[in-house]
């Protein structure tokens, strides 16, 4: 048995070549949920959705987002119809009051549909109404995203790191950001000053993700901050962590990121953005996969590979990678 935490681009790559080398019914894969948003009603899961339509055959491979092929026609009516009105562009967030009222699962991240500021295709947007639609029925959203991979027809085990509502917010000299209006709509343009992940304090891990916290766990190359910092805010779970063997891949070769807005995020929260800096933020990890290239010397076991993942027979040389860090950290993997 092994769990993958996952966000971002970074381990949802991983998951190719770690399929090759464990049994998929042996995986679970723990999907980070403080980037979701509520956009126009409709419940939004980038990262778990990521997961989703990787593990389903159907992922964009180019963006890393959405479904490949996709057609954008209710996107793009939305962007005219706000056009043609005289509204204004996206982000349009909902009035304060509204962010706590109505579905508890999507509160302090709701969007206004109006001039929609994240494009969603319309075979993924079916997906959010399904997912909405069932959450208003009553059933938690571990139970909803585990009906949706068996549409899916996922081989690994997905669930979301809570079914309580956390959120990402990135802190700048403009005012708080939700993360997707931070990088979706403003490109990561404004100084980073903190992140905060709120409403983690009031979640709990989903019960999924407690199971899945017994077993040996690897974290791939996502972004410390904003892919697994919601997970580490949830009550519980580093200490889980430090009871069972943790095996981490940097997204840095050195202080060098991969992609993303890793660096200007780690930077932000005090946070040296490098190898190091990661180390840093994973004090619980037992044993690290870094980089050929990558001279950082650690106070850890470490393993050492070529990083970089363009195809599935890269994923699968630094699954194998992660695979001896689990075994020299002392887990059977």
């Amino acid at each position: 048995m092994v769990t993958f935490l996952a966000g971002g681009t970074g381990t949802p790559k991983l998951l190719d070549g770690a399929t090759r080398l464990w049994d998929p019914d042996d995986v679970t894969v723990v999907g980070n949920t403080g980037d979701d948003v509520e956009l126009g009603g409709h419940l939004v899961c980038p990262d778990v959705d990521t997961v989703l339509f990787h593990g389903g055959g159907v992922l964009d491979r180019e963006t890393w987002w959405g479904i490949a092929d996709d057609t954008t026609a209710t996107h793009d009516e939305l962007r005219r119809l706000a056009d043609a009105a005289g509204l204004d562009d996206g982000p349009r967030y909902l009035a304060d009051e509204a962010q706590t009222a109505g579905r508890d699962i999507a509160r302090w991240r709701r969007f206004s549909g109006v001039a929609e500021f994240m494009e969603i295709g319309d075979r993924d947007r079916a997906v959010h109404v399904t997912r909405t639609s069932l959450l208003d029925e009553g059933h938690t959203l571990t139970a909803v995203t585990r009906t949706l991979a068996d549409a899916f027809d996922l081989d690994v085990d997905l669930v979301p790191m809570s079914d309580d509502p956390v959120a990402t917010i990135v802190h700048t000299p403009e005012g708080p950001l939700h993360f997707q209006e931070y990088w979706v709509a403003r490109r990561a343009d404004p100084p980073v000053e903190d992140v905060e992940f709120r409403g983690a304090d009031a979640a709990d891990p989903s019960p999924a993700f407690e199971n899945a916290l017994r077993g040996p766990v690897v974290i791939g190359p996502s972004n410390p901050v904003t892919s697994i910092g919601p997970m580490l805010a949830l009550p519980g779970v580093e200490a889980a962590l430090r009871e069972t063997p943790v095996v981490a891949v940097s997204p840095f070769v050195e202080d060098e990121a991969f992609s993303g807005p890793v660096a200007d995020l780690m930077r932000g929260t005090g946070r040296d953005p490098s190898t190091a800096g990661v180390a840093d933020a994973y004090p619980f990890a037992d044993a690290f996969v870094l980089d050929d290239a990558d001279g950082t010397e650690l106070d850890r076991p470490t393993v050492r590979t070529d990083t970089a993942i363009a195809d599935a027979d890269d994923a699968a040389r630094v699954a194998r990678a992660c695979r001896e860090a689990l075994e020299r950290a002392g887990a059977v993997a």
